[in-house]
């Protein structure tokens, strides 16, 4: 062997594990954050959560799989986790104080970052496919109230009643908190807002997250899953970012885009920009966490609170599923 060979065989030896290891296509996604503790979860209550999360990596993943854009797999898997009673978006959505269910919602494209969100529907089945209407068929980014209701029905999404997302186990909750006199903070610790977060096989990446907000919530309260920035981003410079958490502290540090800044400006790893972002949110008070991919088929996830309903799938993994935060 000469001492050219010698040298090509070096460097392939050395040289980073990129292109070579990194999945066709990856996806993440989260069903909230909070004081999720085994002996605070029924077995009947996991194993739902569980089957909901695998159902969510199943639909985004048979996208991906399929050759399927990023924003068509998540997407996907939102809609089933909005349409499983056990996550606080869609059906089962937590209630207003006047005892209504108010609907938020936010789509991105990293590859060209247009984006499109929803705040406050009421009739719309899917709120995430409204948010990617908005996106796509209006000139804006983010419609709310009424006039969001008028666009749905205008653009033929699928319309239902109040009794659609409305549960008894949510009901309960805003009774409680009335009854004890508590806030939302007290209430709903357990933050079910539902999120995806994709890359597919030609390297662009999405996001989408989707909440009923929190329970008791008034005068039209607004948190920051929809909000761009705060709750959801993607960016194919940097990455695709879904959270879950206490929302006002999550738009005041404005998380998402926190997160993809540190990768692209910084070079962070996803893992590392992640962490950095969460323990900032915390020290203002925030409690929550995120799921994040990027154009390079790495993954990540962060949170600072006891457990967050996750799964995350790749090409050529198994799906994982996790709740607890010892689960790895």
């Amino acid at each position: 062997m000469n001492r050219l060979s010698l040298l090509i065989g070096a460097l392939l030896m050395s040289a980073p594990a990129t292109a070579q290891t990194q999945p066709d296509w990856t996806l993440v996604i989260h069903g909230g954050a909070g004081v999720l503790e085994r002996d605070k979860m029924t077995p009947e209550r996991e194993a739902a959560a569980r089957k909901g999360l695998d159902a969510a990596l199943e639909a985004g993943s048979k996208v991906l799989a399929g050759g399927g854009s990023a924003l068509d797999a998540v997407e996907a898997a939102v809609k089933v986790l909005e349409d499983d009673p056990h996550f606080n978006a869609g059906r089962g959505a937590v209630f207003t104080y006047e005892g209504t269910n108010e609907l938020d919602a936010a789509i991105m494209d990293g590859a060209d970052r247009k984006a499109g969100a929803v705040a406050g529907v009421t009739r719309t089945k899917n709120p995430i496919a409204l948010a990617r209407k908005v996106m796509e068929d209006s000139p804006h980014v983010m419609l709310a109230g009424k006039g969001a209701d008028v666009f749905s029905a205008e653009k033929g999404l699928e319309q239902v009643g109040p009794e659609w997302f409305a549960t008894d186990e949510r009901r309960q909750q805003l009774e409680k908190m009335k009854a004890q006199k508590t806030s939302w903070f007290d209430v709903d610790m357990k933050y079910g807002t539902v999120g995806a977060v994709a890359r597919d096989k030609a390297g662009n990446v999405a996001a989408a997250t989707s909440t009923g907000g929190v329970t008791g919530k008034r005068w039209g309260r607004v948190g920051d899953s929809p909000l761009i920035g705060a709750g959801t981003y993607a960016d194919n410079r940097a990455c695709a970012v879904s959270a879950t958490g206490a929302g006002e502290f999550f738009i005041r540090e404005g998380v998402a885009h926190e997160i993809c800044a540190r990768i692209r400006f910084k070079g962070e790893s996803l893992q590392a920009a992640a962490d950095t972002v969460m323990a900032e949110t915390r020290a203002l008070g925030g409690t929550g966490g995120v799921i994040v991919t990027g154009p390079t088929g790495e993954m990540a996830w962060s949170f600072n609170t006891p457990g967050m309903y996750r799964g995350k799938v790749s090409a050529g993994s198994a799906k994982t599923v996790a709740i607890y935060g010892d689960e790895q």
